[in-house]
């Protein structure tokens, strides 16, 4: 099985995308032949400065390895080294309907907030996003539940390319965690935790120091009342409970049973406690790991090295079924 997965270098990690991405990733390792790589070119699609984003890809690598992706386990690299991600986007547009890629919920949501421009790359994300896991021909995309809809349409894409010009890609499933696919922000627990759209206060970062990921969490809101029990009227404490959860490894069942009868004040502090431990291999090794950015080119030189035959003949194969170049028989 072929697992891969890429992750924006914008925006700071927090413990959202730990949980729903970077776990998988890690996990993924031992599942099948894993591909990871930090999307760049996907940033550009949002106003973004040339020299913070290359900042930012080494700040989102370093947090990988940190996390324990490891180069001799699984191919990692930088999507713009590998060319062939942005021809197949092209190629892969002429299977892609307007109507589809219109009633995307990402492109509205980012499209909105631009008053100056919204670029024609935010509205084709989702192709590009279709051509990262495509062009390797991926069994399996781990992702947070919030990708849903981007997977179902390159599920889409592929279909249709494999109805009009024969059996050439393969079809993607996707996996999403069964606890923590999605974690939400902790001041508004209506909405999605995030570094971009969510509050400072109600966003734990993945290299917060223990003493804020603390505050954060006591402060959290909850509701009036003092069970430790999910409830669509109790959202604050529900989500503290899947957060326990998945950094524990264990189910929301058999948290509630074991903070049967505790008050939110103690469940709140053993919940801080818990996302300490929780991410604090990933604090202690990213300082020095960030600090060596020509190790960490090294690793993306070597990870794209793999990774471009894989893409490649991929490509080779979609053009030939395209009718492009000269004929060329497929693997």
């Amino acid at each position: 099985m072929r697992i891969f997965s890429g992750i924006q270098p914008t925006g700071r990690k927090h413990l959202g995308n730990y949980i729903g991405a970077i776990q998988q990733y890690v996990a993924g390792q031992d599942r099948g032949d894993a591909i990871f790589c930090v999307v760049d070119l996907h940033a550009t699609s949002v106003p973004f400065e040339p020299a913070a984003l290359r900042e930012s890809v080494y700040d989102t690598a370093a947090i990988l390895l940190a996390a324990g992706l490891d180069p001799e386990r699984c191919i990692f690299f930088r999507q713009s080294d590998v060319m062939e991600h942005t021809e197949l986007t092209w190629l892969l547009c002429s299977v892609t309907s307007w109507g589809e890629l219109n009633r995307m919920h990402q492109f509205k949501d980012k499209a909105g907030p631009q008053r100056e421009l919204v670029s024609a790359s935010l509205f084709f994300y989702p192709v590009l996003q279709a051509a990262d896991v495509l062009a390797y021909r991926a069994d399996e995309v781990p992702v947070g539940d919030d990708q849903r809809q981007h997977i179902e349409l390159m599920r889409n894409i592929a279909e249709r390319f494999n109805q009009r010009f024969g059996e050439t890609l393969v079809v993607p499933e996707h996996r999403i965690p069964e606890v923590g696919a999605r974690i939400m922000d902790l001041q508004f627990p209506d909405r999605k935790m995030s570094t971009t759209g969510g509050s400072p206060q109600g966003t734990v970062l993945v290299l917060d120091p223990p003493e804020v990921v603390v505050k954060k969490l006591r402060a959290s809101v909850t509701d009036s009342g003092t069970e430790i029990r999910r409830s669509p009227d109790k959202a604050g404490i529900s989500n503290l409970i899947q957060i326990l959860a998945a950094v524990r490894h264990t189910s929301p069942e058999e948290i509630e049973r074991e903070f049967e009868g505790f008050g939110y004040g103690a469940f709140k502090q053993a919940v801080a406690e818990a996302v300490v431990e929780f991410l604090a291999p990933v604090r202690e090794r990213y300082d020095e790991l960030r600090a060596d950015v020509e190790g960490l080119d090294r690793i993306f030189d070597t990870g794209a090295a793999k990774a471009r035959p894989i893409a490649s003949e991929t490509l080779g194969d979609v053009r030939a079924a395209m009718g492009f170049g000269p004929v060329r028989e497929r693997l």
